[in-house]
């Protein structure tokens, strides 16, 4: 049950799953040779969350407040689900984000959303086994980074943590050696973690020490949003039920259900036990706090090994990192080399880098990623090609732009002068200028066979408007980071991932061509 490859004219042989030619990285046409590469580059450049943090910013931002930050990040992930869910049922395909963004504004933004989900599934499972060094430190009663490293590296960078890259290894070795064991594992672990998350809340409440909400902001107001942008990424798994959708029976119904549902009992859940965490009285709950975190994380690491191995083979389909990624071995079913890609970067990165650098960032790119579904959503329901005249689209432009920009101005006076009201006179009614427009000047050119958001073009909008307003609250050391990540990324579309995709809508069937087919990704196809 090898790959296919061919080797000749006519005759076919069977390839190894460990291959690593160039055919297997880069077998798009643009990259047979120089001038190849050359024509294309001149044709088309033209044409575990609620554990991991909620210590960290109660500490750091919010204080007992901290239950106020997941309920405004939990607001900001409900309206996003209601994206997502549009998506899902009316476009049932695996890919989630991707595979929407690609659909409705195209292949460059799809492959900066592909960078952003490579770039968040690195770093949140990077983010996940640091903190599960941190509580496995609480759990056997150890001073604070007691079992890291010390060296005189960068602060942030300076704490070495080769148990976070054990924990990961262990993780991405079960994960590829059988989707079904892993699978019973994830159930007897969630189990656990189910009976101690209620432990904590009822415990939380039944013993509940009120000296501890006192002060309840210490930090103001703006540290309930410098907290909730932090621990929004605690809400990002719902994308991996999104990916799913394909193999859903009843999309039309179990997707709502699913995204919708889940969404608001885990606000909920986020929301107790947040309070209950910080009115907690019990000093020795905190060895079985440590042991539900530690097992939850332990859960989280490996259905992320599994969903974020999806990702990747769904963009390395699309070419737009090499097909290799893609590949599924005959004998595990599982996508090792995927698998591998993120764990091997995850490992780098946890190995050095502290717990808030990387929530930051990954708060940023998660952010940023559902704020691009708003913004496809808009242009799904208000534009079709050959259909809406060049005018509306016009228009169209320019009421997002108004959108996006007033956004980004409240979140930037917020961030400036956050006693301040001036600058909100000028950047709230445009923004409901800018969405008005839509409302009011241009027709609806797709309705949703199914389900569809409500009040569009209002929900879509403030979606937009609350995640850049959280992206605003991160700080301008988190957005350095994420715009040197940017650039690495459109370095890679310019001169690799651009001409993979423009190859692969344009390429002419030829037998030295590899395929993969949506079935079996580890034959080449017929």
């Amino acid at each position: 049950m090898g790959s296919m490859g061919e080797v000749g004219d006519d005759e076919i042989q069977p390839r190894g799953y460990w291959r690593w030619s160039k055919q297997d990285f880069l077998p798009e046409e643009s990259f047979k040779t120089w001038p190849s590469y050359r024509s294309a580059l001149s044709q088309t450049f033209i044409g575990a969350g609620i554990f991991v943090l909620t210590g960290q910013e109660a500490h750091d931002h919010a204080g007992p407040a901290i239950v106020l930050s997941y309920v405004a990040s939990g607001v900001s992930a409900l309206l996003s689900v209601f994206c997502y869910t549009e998506f899902a049922v009316e476009i049932p395909v695996g890919g989630g984000s991707f595979a929407y963004l690609r659909i409705e504004l195209g292949d460059f933004a799809a492959f900066i959303t592909a960078g952003n989900i490579l770039l968040e599934s690195i770093v949140g499972s990077a983010a996940v086994a640091r903190a599960w060094t941190s509580y496995f430190t609480n759990l056997l009663n150890r001073p604070k980074n007691s079992l890291r490293i010390h060296t005189n590296l960068t602060e942030g960078y300076n704490l070495l943590d080769p148990i976070a890259v054990a924990v990961l290894a262990i993780a991405a070795t079960l994960a590829m050696i059988s989707t079904r064991k892993t699978s019973v594992f994830n159930w007897i672990a969630s189990a656990i973690n189910t009976v101690v998350i209620l432990f904590v809340i009822i415990a939380g409440f039944a013993n509940a020490d009120p000296s501890n909400l006192t002060p309840f902001l210490p930090y103001g107001v703006k540290g309930i949003f410098q907290a909730a942008a932090i621990v929004y990424f605690a809400y990002g798994g719902f994308d991996n039920i999104a990916t799913m959708a394909e193999e859903t029976k009843n999309p039309s119904r179990d997707i709502p259900l699913g995204l919708l549902g889940s969404m608001s009992i885990v606000t909920v859940i986020y929301c107790l036990m947040a309070l209950s965490l910080g009115i907690l009285g019990m000093k020795w709950a905190k060895y079985l706090v440590a042991l539900g975190a530690l097992k939850g994380m332990t859960t989280v690491l490996l259905v992320g090994a599994l969903g974020q191995a999806r990702y990747v083979t769904h963009i390395a389909r699309a070419h737009m990192i090499p097909p290799w990624f893609a590949l599924v071995h005959p004998k595990t079913g599982t996508p090792i080399n995927a698998t591998l890609l993120i764990t091997i970067s995850s490992g780098l990165i946890a190995f050095f880098s502290g717990l808030d650098v990387l929530t930051s960032l990954l708060s940023l790119s998660t952010l940023f990623i559902f704020m691009m579904m708003a913004v496809a959503l808009l242009v799904r329901r208000y534009y079709v090609t050959g259909v809406t005249p060049t005018i509306n689209l016009l228009k169209l432009v320019i009421f997002l732009l108004v959108i996006v920009a007033s956004s980004m101005g409240t979140s930037a006076y917020w961030e400036l002068n956050p006693n301040g009201w001036v600058g909100y006179v000028i950047t709230v009614p445009l923004w409901f200028l800018g969405t008005a427009g839509i409302a009011v000047f241009l027709p609806q050119q797709k309705t949703p066979k199914v389900w569809g958001v409500p009040l569009v073009p209002w929900l879509p909008s403030l979606s937009i408007a609350m995640n850049l307003f959280l992206m605003g609250s991160l700080g301008s050391a988190a957005f350095i980071r994420f715009g040197v990540c940017t650039i690495l990324m459109l370095v890679y579309y310019v001169f690799f991932g651009l001409h993979a995709t423009y190859d692969m809508a344009h390429q002419q069937q030829k037998p030295e061509s590899l395929k993969f087919d949506d079935g079996e990704t580890g034959k080449t196809g017929p």
